[in-house]
């Protein structure tokens, strides 16, 4: 029987990815779904499954390895059970879960050695050739445009590092100083074992990969952040008895349910801060869609899945979707659907505590909103005191976009959302 050939599923808008692990090798034989090879992009590390059972006869690509939708990564002679998927061209031809279309045929003819450029408003990155780093490396590189081929490595047998590069950020990436005042000092590195025991510990591919795009955000984007309380008496009640509900069933109704519509509602009335800053930075590009990024913290670092249409959903249906959602983040299941398209983010340290915070903005998004623990307070009526639950809200917004007082109307409106929960359930 033919060995069929099995291809990079749609990716999303990713191009040019680097092979990090194969989890297969020739005489093995797979199931339909599990892992075959490991892609790490540059906002998150996916695996790609089998599409069907079968023994793996030749695989063709190596760590280090790019690939793009389409590129050819082995070959799989199919069992008994799917010989007839071999005739199928739509079965040859895809290596996506059933819910993911099947790459068009100019894409699938495609090697990884064919795969198209990827798009970028940066000028194309430099062929670092032989340079020795590994493929986390180069990826960082590329995102901060520094040239490999001009760095000395400190790592074993000259093999450039992390390190190496973020000290290069500070000069360029050439030596010289960077123009225009981008160069960065670098922080002086430090032998700390010197005064006491030590250990060192990996940061996990997670945290190497956003790290570079908080960093790339925070340099970029002028922060501003306007904080303010809401009263969610009322709305904490309601959520309650929801909840009470929702447990019996399975699932939880949290705070966070009724902030993905309390963020709607704004963003109708405020579509600035559902828009992003154009790359020549002369229009802002307004979204009519309404998709919300989420925060979750996972054992391996954050992870923001976006929470797709929330202008559609209601409180119920929006609590089953975060529960499944944070499940399969938690988990390692991330596909590149998951967390792209985002036009507005939340992060909530509510179950955690703390009282005010600076969230980073989601570039190239313009605005993010952030909530901790909320508390019971004194609060005057203007006759007397009474004891109310107050959330604090802080948003960080982007000043090139967004002045404070448009930024104070937004959040004040926002806190008048959630003090009303009638206009939420609307």
């Amino acid at each position: 029987m033919a060995a069929i050939e099995i291809k990079v599923p749609d990716i999303g808008d990713f191009n040019d990815v680097p092979v990090i692990e194969i989890l297969v090798s020739p005489g093995d034989n797979v199931q339909p779904e599990d892992p075959l090879l490991t892609l790490e992009s540059d906002k998150a590390t996916m695996e790609v499954p089998a599409p069907q059972a079968g023994q793996v006869v030749e695989i063709l690509v190596a760590v280090g390895d790019t690939v793009s939708e389409g590129s050819v990564i082995l070959k799989l002679e199919a069992d008994s059970a799917s010989a007839d998927a071999e005739d199928a061209p739509a079965a040859a031809s895809a290596s996506a879960p059933p819910t993911t279309p099947p790459p068009a045929s100019a894409a699938a003819a495609l090697s990884p050695d064919d795969a198209p450029a990827p798009k970028s408003s940066l000028p194309p990155p430099v062929d670092f050739g032989n340079v020795h780093a590994s493929p986390s490396v180069r990826m960082i590189a590329r995102e901060l445009d520094i040239d490999l081929t001009k760095l000395t490595g400190s790592g074993a047998n000259g093999r450039i590092t992390k390190e190496d590069v973020k000290r290069a950020l500070g000069t360029g990436g050439g030596g010289a100083p960077a123009s225009g005042g981008a160069g960065i000092p670098p922080i002086p590195a430090q032998d700390f074992s010197k005064f006491g025991p030590i250990e060192e510990k990996p940061l996990s591919r997670l945290k190497k990969l956003s790290g570079p795009h908080l960093h790339r955000a925070w340099l970029n984007v002028p922060h501003v952040t306007h904080s303010d309380e809401a009263d969610i008496t009322e709305l904490d009640d309601y959520r309650r008895s929801l909840d009470t509900k929702a447990k019996a069933e399975g699932y939880r109704v949290t705070m966070l349910s009724f902030l993905l519509k309390a963020s709607v509602a704004c963003l109708k009335e405020f579509p600035v801060f559902n828009s992003s800053l154009s790359p020549n930075g002369d229009s802002l590009i307004l979204k009519q869609y309404y998709n919300i990024g989420v925060a979750v913290d996972t054992p391996d670092g954050l992870v923001v899945p976006a929470i797709k249409d929330v202008e559609r959903k209601g409180i119920i249906e929006l609590s089953k979707e975060l529960g499944e959602v944070s499940a399969r983040m938690r988990d390692g299941k991330i596909t590149p659907a998951d967390i792209q398209g985002s036009t507005f983010s939340i992060s909530s340290l509510g179950g955690i505590g703390g009282t005010h915070f600076t969230p980073i903005v989601n570039a190239p998004e313009v605005a993010i909103l952030g909530v901790v623990r909320s508390s019971m307070k004194p609060v005057w009526d203007g006759e007397e005191f009474k004891p109310r639950m107050m959330l604090p809200v802080c948003v960080s917004y982007d000043h090139r976009v967004i002045d404070g007082a448009l930024a104070a109307r937004f959040t004040r409106r926002m806190c008048e959302f959630l003090g009303d929960v009638r206009q939420l359930v609307l």
